[in-house]
Formats: C-alpha cells, structure tokens, sequence
C-alpha cells in the first residue's frame, strides 16, 4: 500500500557523505520494506548494485546483527540490531506512549485502525497503530511513508505548514497521481489545506489506494506547532462521506487529548 521513497537523494552529496554507508543503508532500508524479507537478486536490482557488491555489504550488515540471511528462503531480513537502533527513537517526547492510550480509545470506539505518523522529509511516517478488529481492515505498518498530499495524515501536517513550507515540500516531491482522486494540483490542493484547518481534520477519500479513506487531525507540542498527526482509516464502505463527519470529530479531539497529554497547544498559527 506504501511507496518507498529513499530519504538519502536531496541534491548533491554534501561533504562527509560516504557513498557505500549510503548504499548498506539502503539495502537496509529495502529489506526493511518487506515483512518477509528479500532475495538478493531483488536487492541488487533495487539498489541498482551489482549482486556482488550488495553481498559485500549485505555481510557486514549481517556482522553487525542488522540483517540475517535465511537459509530456508535465501532472503535477507532485518536483524535484532536494527530493531536496537530503531527503537532508541520511540522513547523521543514520549509521543508513542502518550499517544497508544487514546488510539486505543479511538480504535474501540471506531471499530476502525487507528494510526500515528510524523513527517520526516517531505513525506509521512508511520511511528504506530492500533489494528482494527475487522476482518476486512485496513492498516499501515509502521516504518512505511506516504506521500504528504495523498494521505490523510500528509494533508493534516502539511495544513499546519506555513505556505513557504508548502511550496518547499511540493517542489521537491511533485504531486505524483496515485489514484484518479489524488489532488494533483497545487491550487487545488490548497483549497483542501484551507478546508482542513476550519474543520480541523483531513479526509482522504481513496487518495492514496483504491478502497480506503482515511480521517486524520494533527497533534502539536507545547510551542503549538505540528509534530505528529492521528488517523483512522478503514474500508470505503465503512467510511461513508456521510460518516467522515462523526469519524472526524472523534479523531479531532484524540488529537485535542494527546496534545493535553504531551504538554502542548492546540494553536498552531499558520503564516507565509
């Protein structure tokens, strides 16, 4: 459901910038991509590497207990250490653990899954859900990134942005069709922001995939600026445009909650 956009190529290597750490980082980042792993004719092709060359550093990230090789499967996978590192992030602000209570609520209440993304680099990560008990649901794993303006959690950080930051974000990305309802305008989409911040929730209707639509608020700290955004997302027929009111309501004061939670200010003033 996800795309994966690299975070390493903005522009020419700047000084320091040690070209095979880039290329074990993202075969790193590749196998990470998949919950069962990748061969290494895949990761090779990925990358754009000869197979030799991706074994080379595929060893020594295995060295380092990064990624594992199973046998069973001849696929590369992640190793415990890149959970290690990874994990010494969740702890930053407390936000997972103030913010997995009131998911929790929010899922109960919604019957839908229940999500937390940062931006990082123009685009929306995943940090955690709350999985739906459905058996049709619809989630995001964490770790995956979406686009800013085809999601429901992209559109609620970028309509907290400034418009010099907005500008910024789609010069760099474009606004890449994903579905035949992704907003490929720059003008249109910024009657979408407008529309956000009065409601004070983003609704993706099958924007980013074909058969969800999402609900999503932002989240602000105490200096009232943006630093994460909640979304609940299910199957189209469950979302009614009927029903995204209420379903926004209820993802907007979640949001209001783990503001209160984290310390932080609802207002979060937006200039050029």
């Amino acid at each position: 459901m996800v795309r994966k956009t690299n975070g390493r190529t903005n522009g020419q290597p700047s000084a320091g910038y040690v070209k095979s750490l880039d290329k074990a980082l993202a075969l790193l980042e590749y196998i990470g991509e998949m919950d069962d792993g990748l061969q290494l004719s895949d990761l090779s092709q990925r990358a754009g590497l000869p197979p030799s060359t991706a074994h080379r550093l595929l060893t020594t990230l295995e060295r380092r207990r990064f990624v594992q090789f199973d046998n069973s499967s001849r696929r590369w996978c992640i190793g415990v250490q890149a959970f290690t590192v990874g994990s010494a992030f969740l702890p930053r602000r407390d936000l997972i653990r103030s913010a997995l209570p009131f998911m929790r609520q929010l899922m109960e209440e919604s019957g839908e899954t229940v999500n937390l993304a940062v931006e990082s680099n123009g685009e929306a990560v995943f940090l955690a859900h709350v999985e739906s008990h459905e058996m049709m649901r619809a989630s995001s794993r964490p770790g995956s990134r979406v686009p800013l303006h085809g999601s429901g959690v992209g559109k609620a950080l970028l309509s907290t942005m400034s418009e010099r930051e907005v500008t910024r974000i789609l010069h760099k990305h474009g606004l890449r069709r994903l579905t035949p309802n992704t907003i490929v305008s720059p003008s249109e989409l910024r009657v979408a922001l407008v529309e956000v911040r009065e409601r004070g929730f983003a609704f993706d209707n099958e924007e980013h995939a074909f058969g969800v639509r999402c609900v999503a608020a932002p989240i602000f700290d105490e200096r009232g600026e943006a630093v994460a955004a909640i979304s609940l997302l299910g199957p189209t027929p469950r979302i009614s445009e009927e029903r995204a009111g209420e379903l926004g309501a209820r993802v907007r004061r979640a949001a209001r909650l783990i503001t209160s939670e984290l310390g932080g200010l609802m207002a979060a003033p937006v200039s050029a």
